[in-house]
């Protein structure tokens, strides 16, 4: 049940809150946002509160630049994860929204919504996402910058004193339940400072708010225990990447799991096996999206089970979609490549959109996989009809411009301001003399 402006101020008062935080996001899924002070609650409450599109990313012209933030008031908490010594924060995700009251399509949580609204057409209820965002602990210098230096030499699960930073991770995970997440584990994962904190499913927009809001309070949580917290894809050469595998499942009109069919291959609907197949037929054309720096190509390679290549299974991780043996009410597909560097709405509105298509139009995934890909030829994937996900950020820009998926689901204005983001990151980076490559050609040339 939606929570009622009523109910806002009776939280706002008797937990004597002084500041408010209305986040929404840029562009590139970069948190943004403009606080006010409790004074100005009802002009939030109201829809009021202006801020200058012009000066974020990917938004409006300067000449059109008055925008409104429409506060979702669900997403209503008290920002417990910040230690302000001018009273207490609360925070609440906003739908960024004309002058005229419209929502703003260039706003990444509208395009998800929109999405979402064409999925319910289609006569699905819902669609529900599980996160599992990847994150290394660095040290810092007495400046507070990160170090590319890990914090311990631990790998899978292990405990202290391996795991140096088990009571910084307890403490994110305690601020994380105080946040409202319903936490299900956390642990160290296979690279030197390398952690995973897994929490509950939910609806995909409130899943995209919540992974935007725990990268949020990871961070804060870590630089009170003197490290630093990234997400970046591969931090150091020669280590795991951080991904942030993602678990998804869709429902029908009448709520029932609609990736279940007890009498059907593998316990899975034809449902399934088409949206498996959409994804996997529009994958190569929106990996700009879900995969969108240059570092992120520098994890998708063999050897680190990141998916490089276009295909599904039930347990062969070196597949780009892999099925988790539960089933049931628990029966979800997991998508391997996404990273936790996307902006979530957008990922997800193109990932849903691409399942959507492969039910539309009854697409077949072919075989599952359970062979190691990452072992084969160019040439054995080849034959088995195994394609290739983009290597670099250029391909993945490259067909995206060809995607008229990634078009349809972003809206031409946002398609455009997204591929020249990402052109734009490209030149800079193709500029750029690594200090492999003068160690490399310096004395031999």
């Amino acid at each position: 049940m939606a929570r009622s402006k009523a109910e806002i101020r009776d939280l706002v008062q008797r937990e004597d809150v002084q500041y408010i935080r209305l986040i929404f996001t840029d562009l590139l899924g970069i948190l943004k946002n403009v606080e006010i002070p409790v004074s100005q609650l009802e002009r939030m409450l109201d829809n009021n509160v202006a801020f200058d599109g012009s000066s974020v990313e990917g938004f409006v012209r300067i000449l059109e630049s008055d925008m409104l933030l429409h506060p979702d008031l669900d997403t209503f908490r008290i920002a417990t994860w910040e230690h302000s010594q001018t009273g207490k924060v609360a925070a609440c995700f906003c739908t960024v929204c004309g002058q005229d009251g419209q929502p703003f399509e260039g706003d990444g949580r509208v395009v998800l919504m929109r999405a979402v609204e064409r999925m319910k057409a289609a006569g699905f209820s819902s669609f529900h996402i599980g996160f599992e965002p990847e994150f290394y602990l660095l040290k810092t210098d007495e400046c507070g910058r990160p170090l590319i230096e890990q914090t311990d030499s631990g790998s899978y699960f292990d405990l202290a004193p391996i795991d140096t930073q088990v009571d910084c991770r307890r403490a994110i995970i305690h601020e994380l339940i105080k946040a409202g997440f319903e936490v299900e584990a956390g642990h160290h994962e296979v690279g030197p400072g390398q952690h995973e904190i897994n929490f509950m499913h939910a609806d995909v927009v409130s899943s995209c708010d919540q992974v935007l809001l725990f990268k949020l309070i990871v961070k804060n949580v870590a630089k009170r225990f003197g490290v630093h917290a990234t997400f970046m894809p591969k931090p150091k050469q020669g280590i795991a990447g951080s991904g942030m595998h993602t678990n998804m499942s869709l429902f029908d009109a009448e709520g029932k799991n609609a990736f279940y069919d007890p009498q059907g291959r593998m316990q899975l609907s034809d449902i399934t096996y088409q949206f498996i197949a959409g994804v996997m037929e529009h994958v190569i054309g929106f990996c700009a999206v879900t995969n969108p720096t240059v570092n992120s190509y520098k994890r998708l390679v063999s050897g680190y089970e990141a998916p490089c290549y276009v295909a599904y299974s039930d347990r062969n991780r070196s597949a780009l979609i892999r099925i988790p043996a539960p089933r049931g009410s628990r029966t979800r597909c997991e998508l391997r490549m996404v990273d936790p560097t996307c902006n979530p709405y957008l990922a997800m509105a193109v990932v849903l959109e691409a399942g959507m298509d492969g039910i539309q139009r009854k697409l077949d995934p072919k075989e599952p996989m359970h062979v190691d890909l990452f072992s084969l030829s160019h040439e054995e994937r080849e034959a088995l009809g195994v394609r290739e996900l983009p290597r670099n950020l250029m391909e993945a820009y490259e067909a995206m411009a060809h995607s008229h998926l990634v078009r349809h689901v972003l809206g031409e204005s946002l398609f455009q301001k997204f591929l020249r983001s990402r052109e734009m990151e490209w030149n800079e980076y193709r500029q750029y003399v690594s200090s492999w490559e003068v160690q490399k050609y310096c004395e031999r040339f």
